[in-house]
């Protein structure tokens, strides 16, 4: 389990396809602090540590994870957003996160505030209902959503678009800064809000 609180950036060094897998290497300065048959959260998909050599480390993605996520369109250079499993002793200052990836936003609008940004993004019409419910049933105004593996606050809802803010903070230590119109973000929807659906399905 997560929280969407961002740790880190993780740099892509290497991309290995092995039949429908992809191995993904990252560098991280954290990477010291890992170890095999950990989950970490890369742009909020938890993947398994399977090796680790000096400061970089390999994790796989499957095909069901690559159909529904942003990683496969990862480039060597890419900076993702990286964030440890969080301890049960620890205080949860974003949400609860699965690391279960959704589905597929895109960037459909930035708005620079001079003082902070805010982004728009639009549902992938392969977005799937969720326990029988449209997906943008389950975002409320001023409900949690993680993007990026980032817990955010969602500020405006309009059928399949939604906004959230953005403070300098995450925008500096977070791949926001490098989104542009049309990017590709990993949308975790809140699993309270999933069973919820799912109790009055």
């Amino acid at each position: 389990m997560f929280s969407g609180i961002i740790e880190s950036l993780g740099v892509l060094v290497n991309k290995e396809k092995d039949g429908t897998n992809i191995h993904f290497t990252f560098e991280s300065d954290l990477t010291h602090e890992l170890k095999i048959d950990q989950s970490v959260a890369h742009n909020g998909v938890c993947l398994t540590v399977v090796s680790i050599e000096g400061n970089t480390y390999k994790v796989t993605a499957i095909e069901e994870t690559l159909r529904l996520t942003n990683l496969g369109d990862l480039t060597i250079g890419d900076q993702v957003n990286f964030e440890r499993c969080i301890r049960m002793n620890d205080r949860l200052d974003g949400h609860i996160v699965q690391g279960h990836v959704d589905g597929i936003a895109h960037v459909s609008q930035i708005r620079d505030k001079d003082g902070s940004w805010e982004f728009q993004f639009r549902l992938d019409d392969k977005f799937t209902d969720i326990n029988g419910h449209s997906p943008d049933k389950l975002i409320i105004h001023k409900g949690s959503i993680t993007i990026n593996g980032t817990s955010l606050t969602i500020t405006e809802v309009d059928n399949m678009h939604f906004g959230v803010a953005i403070i300098p903070y995450t925008y500096e230590h977070t791949n926001f800064n490098s989104l542009e119109l049309g990017s590709k973000v990993n949308i975790e929807l809140d699993v309270l809000g999933k069973y919820v659906a799912r109790l009055t399905q």
